[in-house]
């Protein structure tokens, strides 16, 4: 999942990102409404974590143009000011929801998760393959029955291949719906995290690598 949030408040944005890479997402930070409509010229986003009040281009024509342009990308809306009448009229700019501050982080979580699953095609609430099973909501994964303790980029590495049975993701895609801004994208981070995955997955192998390709989980 990539995460992009849009807060002038240094120190929340900071806060809010460290948590949501806790939470196994990859987030990328801007400061001001002009960073982020460069940002989101270039990369796309399952949700953004909007601020009203900007610095640039202001929260409200960044959420009317994402809601006019960017049917895949969610918005979660954040404002200090949480009456009813903020939050509709946060709402009918095109937000998809509207959280008020101060937050708890775990509520900022589950709807960052819910918007999510909405900015996707619907998949089941478990990943299955074979004897493999993964629960993106409990961060839990098993093969036959024994669970795997798998670090965040193992765990976003095989959801992301589970969520595309059969299909061939190369190291590019992966990079950018696992990895954030910071990642170099011409290090070998996919390859060395695909090599720890495969071997807490055990035997038999399940994920195909394909030459020139990319990765595959399941039958073609």
């Amino acid at each position: 999942m990539r995460v992009l949030v849009v807060e002038d408040f240094e120190v929340l944005a900071r806060s809010i990102a460290t948590g949501l890479r806790r939470e196994g997402m990859a987030v990328d930070v801007v400061l001001d409404g002009d960073a982020a409509v460069d940002r989101l010229a270039s990369t796309r986003y399952d949700v953004v974590v909007l601020d009203r009040d900007l610095p640039g281009v202001s929260g409200d024509d960044i959420c009317r143009e994402l809601a006019h342009g960017r049917a895949e990308t969610r918005v979660l809306m954040l404002t200090a000011a949480g009456t009813i009448e903020d939050r509709v009229d946060g709402l009918s700019l095109g937000a998809d929801d509207y959280l008020a501050k101060p937050f708890a982080f775990a509520e900022l979580v589950a709807r960052v998760r819910a918007l999510a699953r909405r900015a996707a095609p619907p998949l089941p609430p478990t990943l299955t393959c074979g004897d493999i099973v993964l629960d993106p909501a409990r961060r839990t994964a098993f093969r036959a029955g024994r669970r795997l303790e798998l670090s965040p980029k193992e765990f976003a590495l095989l959801e992301c291949l589970l969520a595309a049975p059969g299909l061939v993701l190369s190291a590019e895609e992966l990079l950018e719906r696992a990895w954030d801004e910071a990642a170099d994208p011409f290090s070998s981070a996919v390859k060395h995290t695909m090599h720890r995955l495969r071997a807490k997955l055990g035997a038999p192998p399940v994920i195909e690598t394909i030459r020139e390709g990319g990765y595959r989980i399941g039958p073609a």
